[in-house]
């Protein structure tokens, strides 16, 4: 009948609202664990330590067996050192940057455990890519390490603009020394010196 009112029941009446479905506790977990396969790893946190995904650890035997080998990027290489505390030997698949002629490792999980094993070591440990190669990592002041960490996101494999610049570091796409410089504390760097040699950056 006209000038009814709408009938509070049948097809006239407006579906109800539903608010977006939220990740449930069980899936959260599952992206965490499967972060840096199917998720970006995140590394730009304050935190002195950010430790990386499960998965990934889980996995590391992989790289090992792979980077021992020979069988990867010409940029990744396998850090070999003793434990500060209990001596075994413990490796670390690692990326090798290149600046200025001269090899670094970046720490982007900020003081891990090969961080603070290089230091024990005092700098002297293996790396290898194939052949075993005796070196002595040095450790960059604060104040150099804004072109090496430009160059690992440049450099090494990666396009220019790339997303890991904020994901792992917190800063633009593409960043100048300037902009790194704030965060570099974060982030130990270390130069692959060969064994016994001193860096002449330290003479």
């Amino acid at each position: 009948m006209i000038g009814a009112a709408p009938s509070s029941t049948g097809a006239g009446r407006a579906a109800p609202a539903t608010s977006p479905r939220r990740p449930t506790a069980h899936g959260n977990r599952l992206i965490a664990a499967l972060s840096g396969l199917i998720a970006p790893v995140d590394y730009s946190s304050p935190a002195a330590y950010r430790r990386p995904p499960a998965l990934y650890r889980h996995l590391q035997w992989l790289g090992w067996l792979l980077t021992s080998h020979g069988w990867v990027p010409d940029f990744v290489v396998l850090l070999e050192v003793p434990g500060r505390r209990s001596g075994k030997l413990r490796r670390t698949v690692l990326v090798r940057t290149v600046h200025a002629g001269r090899e670094y490792l970046v720490a982007l999980a900020g003081e891990s455990e090969w961080v603070r094993n290089v230091r024990a070591a005092e700098g002297r440990v293996v790396i290898r890519r194939g052949r075993p190669r005796r070196v002595t990592l040095v450790e960059l002041p604060c104040a150099e390490r804004p072109p090496i960490i430009r160059e690992y996101l440049c450099g090494s494999g990666r396009r220019a603009g790339s997303r890991e610049a904020q994901r792992y570091f917190g800063v633009s796409r593409d960043p100048s020394p300037e902009e790194i410089g704030p965060i570099v504390e974060r982030y130990p760097v270390f130069e692959i010196t060969e064994a016994g040699a001193r860096s002449a950056r330290r003479l």
